[in-house]
């Protein structure tokens, strides 16, 4: 059975002008990270979009800096509450709004989180690690981070780097 990869590429950013991002599908997530087996990063996330609210557990395992494999499912709100009942005693909630911006058949998600100001984190998800691909032109690349794991959600859960130190 093959196992279910995550292939994603990470940039840190400069935070979009709110006009780059009208039009684009928009989330409100929290994401709370549980105590979890060895190698194993286990997480729940609570999404809103347009008026709706879901919920999802999904647990990784890293390969490489940029591929891990990803088991994700969604779950009630009850399942959900009773899984908040794990989270990690070193870590707090991490709120973020979620953008996905289209360009040239790739999703590419910005992550605008509220402690920054000046910068936020845009992923995208490819089918192997060698795909070719070009950042969208109206967005400002800082620089690749998909090894660094001070911006992992599970690290800033437990450290926000001041905004200084990333430029």
């Amino acid at each position: 059975m093959t196992e279910p990869l995550e292939i994603e590429r990470k940039y840190l950013i400069r935070r979009p002008d709110p006009a780059v991002l009208a039009g684009t599908q928009t989330y409100t997530m929290e994401q709370t990270y549980l105590t979890a087996p060895e190698g194993i990063t286990a997480r729940v996330r609570r999404r809103f979009h347009d008026g709706q609210e879901e919920f999802f557990y999904t647990e990784k395992e890293h390969r490489t800096a940029v591929t891990c494999v990803e088991r994700e499912k969604r779950v009630d709100r009850e399942t959900y509450e009773c899984l908040l009942t794990r989270r990690r005693s070193d870590s707090r909630t991490i709120c973020k709004t979620r953008c996905c911006l289209m360009h040239e058949g790739l999703v590419f998600e910005i992550d605008i989180y509220p402690f920054w100001e000046q910068i936020a984190v845009m992923e995208v998800e490819l089918s192997c690690e060698e795909q070719v691909f070009t950042l969208p032109p109206q967005i400002t690349v800082i620089r690749e981070v998909s090894g660094d794991k001070r911006l992992k959600n599970a690290a800033l859960a437990r450290c926000i780097p001041e905004e200084e130190d990333l430029l």
